[in-house]
């Protein structure tokens, strides 16, 4: 049910898109993880969340939606021919009655539930924002310097103001001074701080999702590879948050043996299968 009134908390639904080809771990979402499939793990995460009120996992693959079926959770089937994630989610959200619709990544089994509750609230809270994203501090040197890790600025009242593979903001009078980023960095590790990795957990309002998805492509967009440049480059209001907890997505089948190494830990720990 949708309540209505300025004192009701917007519906918040997630939804999680998973494909199963995958460059580096094909069958990603159904690689085992202490008992059950990765895909689960992140929709357990999900339903934990106190702000949301239904999790689906959005897919193009009966594979994957059998595995999750199986566990209990919401499925929708899409089309095979999208090419990212939103847009997934967007033909998703299409048939969905909600004010919110949460991007939570089909590879990120650790995901902390406060983490989303703090996405979903930062846009439910503030009425000029359309989209909202979260950022983790970035505490190793190496992270700045790789252009895999998402660099995000925002401005004081915490709306996004750059999102770049390259290091932002750009410490101008420390490389002149040391000669390199890598020696701006070595010599004055106080800098560190002023960089924030973007972590890829988003919430929309719906009509802004469905009308973000028709634009063409941004030409830094195209540059960079970051769908999230569409939007700031139409003057879309991002409002960034920081997350409760570190997180790790399952890229690389060593980023997935330490997922499982952490996960059989908490397991062990409890005495049973982990539960959110």
């Amino acid at each position: 049910m949708i309540h209505t009134g300025l004192q009701s908390q917007p519906k918040s639904v997630a939804v999680i898109p998973a494909r199963y080809s995958s460059t580096r771990l094909p069958g990603k979402p159904l690689l085992e993880i202490a008992g059950q499939p990765l895909i689960v793990w992140v929709a357990q995460r999900a339903r934990a969340a106190s702000t949301i009120s239904r999790t689906i996992v959005a897919t193009d693959d009966t594979r994957i939606a059998d595995a999750v079926a199986a566990a209990g959770f919401d499925v929708m089937m899409t089309r095979a021919d999208h090419k990212t994630g939103t847009d997934r989610i967007a033909e998703v959200a299409h048939n969905l009655r909600a004010d919110i619709i949460v991007n939570v990544q089909g590879d990120e089994p650790l995901i902390d539930p406060a983490t989303i509750d703090r996405v979903a609230n930062a846009l439910a809270e503030d009425e000029t924002a359309q989209m909202a994203t979260t950022f983790e501090s970035i505490d190793d040197a190496a992270d700045v310097l790789n252009s895999s890790v998402v660099k995000v600025a925002f401005d004081e009242d915490g709306y996004a103001t750059d999102f770049s593979r390259n290091p932002i903001p750009f410490p101008n009078q420390a490389v002149e001074k040391h000669g390199s980023m890598e020696a701006a960095l070595r010599h004055e590790p106080a800098l560190l701080f002023n960089f924030k990795k973007h972590t890829g957990l988003y919430a929309y309002r719906r009509a802004f999702l469905l009308e973000f998805t028709r634009w063409p492509q941004s030409e830094r967009e195209t540059k960079e590879s970051l769908e999230q440049l569409r939007a700031l480059d139409r003057g879309v209001k991002i409002k960034v948050v920081e997350a409760a907890s570190a997180s790790i997505g399952v890229d690389t089948m060593e980023d997935l043996e330490r997922v499982r190494g952490i996960i059989e830990r908490r397991e062990t720990a409890s005495g049973a299968v982990a539960r959110p």
